[in-house]
Parts: structure tokens; C-alpha cells; sequence
């Protein structure tokens, strides 16, 4: 299966997360889009393990989205971060944005959906939109900028700010490839 080539939306209008590193592992691991396969990252010839803390949640993407590096992006489909208990490597799963994370990495736009799975009892918050999340849990907005501005070492990526559930719907619009969202 090509998970690149899943749509952004489910066929009842809800985003799509494809995850490639599961929430409280170390390891990076990246979608083969030639294998077809999930792959650990490689730098210098090794599979990359983040020397910081692992994972704080579930990291994937947005099928059928490209940031393309002529509008500012990093030429990778759009990334989700999604909010549950550890999902394994090639989960696809429905899922609710709440917010968005502007960053920037290295000079290209890196930015990133924050999201919570579609199904209730995959849940591990209670907040449904950016406005309950900016209320309830502005602990874990610190802890996921705090990883992101780390994580890679100090200076590469640069924290431009946060986007509500309405900005991070617009971000997968923006980066859609050839399907058509629903309204």
C-alpha cells in the first residue's frame, strides 16, 4: 500500500494520519516512498535516534499533502502530531485537528498539525478545539514546543507561533495534491 497516496480525508470528511514514529520511542522513522515502506531516518549511516527524550506523541503525516519547496515548505507531506497513547509505525487513523504548530526548520516551513483521534476511547485529553486546549492543557503546548525547539539541537528550527483547529484545516487545504476536500 502506498500510504502517501491515501486521501487527506476519509470519504465521511474526516482527516486522515498516517503515523511514522510512535508517541515515547527515540527512533526516527520516515515513510519510503519508493519501497513503500517505513524506514528508520538515517544520518551518517545509522538510523537516527533523537539524543534528547523520545517522542512526547504520535508523529506521522497527512497523506496526498507535499509542502513544496517553491512555496517556502521542506518538500515533505504535511506532518500531524497526533495527541493518544503510542500507536505503532503505519497506523492510519482518523483524526480531529485542535491546533497548528508554526515552525520553521533550518529556513523552511516545517509546520505541523496537532491533532486528537476521531474515536473518543483512543483519546488521552478532553479537549476537542484549540480554545479547550489553550485552557486545559497549556502544559503540553509548552512540553511539544520545548521538543520541537530541541529536539534536532538548539538553533535549527524556529518557533513562529500556533494556529487554531480553523488554521491547521487550511494548512491541509493549502498542501492537498491533486483531490479535491470536502466542504
Amino acid at each position: 500500500m502506498n500510504h502517501l497516496a491515501l486521501p487527506s480525508f476519509a470519504p465521511n470528511g474526516h482527516l486522515q494520519a498516517v503515523i511514522e514514529i510512535p508517541a515515547g520511542t527515540n527512533t526516527k522513522y520516515e515513510y519510503n516512498k519508493h519501497l513503500f515502506q517505513f524506514q528508520p531516518d538515517l544520518r551518517n549511516d545509522e538510523p537516527r535516534r533523537v539524543d534528547f527524550m523520545s517522542y512526547p506523541l504520535n508523529y506521522g503525516f497527512i497523506p496526498s499533502t507535499r509542502m513544496d519547496k517553491e512555496r517556502g515548505g521542506d518538500g515533505d507531506p504535511l506532518d500531524v502530531l497526533v495527541l493518544a497513547e503510542h500507536l505503532p509505525t503505519g497506523s492510519v487513523l482518523e483524526v480531529q485537528p485542535i491546533g497548528l504548530l508554526l515552525l520553521k526548520d533550518t529556513g523552511e516551513l516545517d509546520h505541523k498539525v496537532l491533532a486528537i483521534p476521531v474515536d473518543p476511547s483512543k483519546r488521552i485529553i478532553r479537549a476537542t478545539n484549540w480554545e479547550e486546549f489553550q485552557r486545559d492543557y497549556s502544559a503540553i503546548r509548552h512540553i511539544i514546543e520545548i521538543f520541537f525547539l530541541y529536539y534536532d539541537g538548539l538553533g535549527t528550527m524556529l518557533l513562529m507561533g500556533w494556529g487554531d483547529e480553523k488554521a491547521a484545516k487550511e494548512e491541509v487545504i493549502k498542501w492537498q495534491l491533486q483531490e479535491i476536500s470536502p466542504v
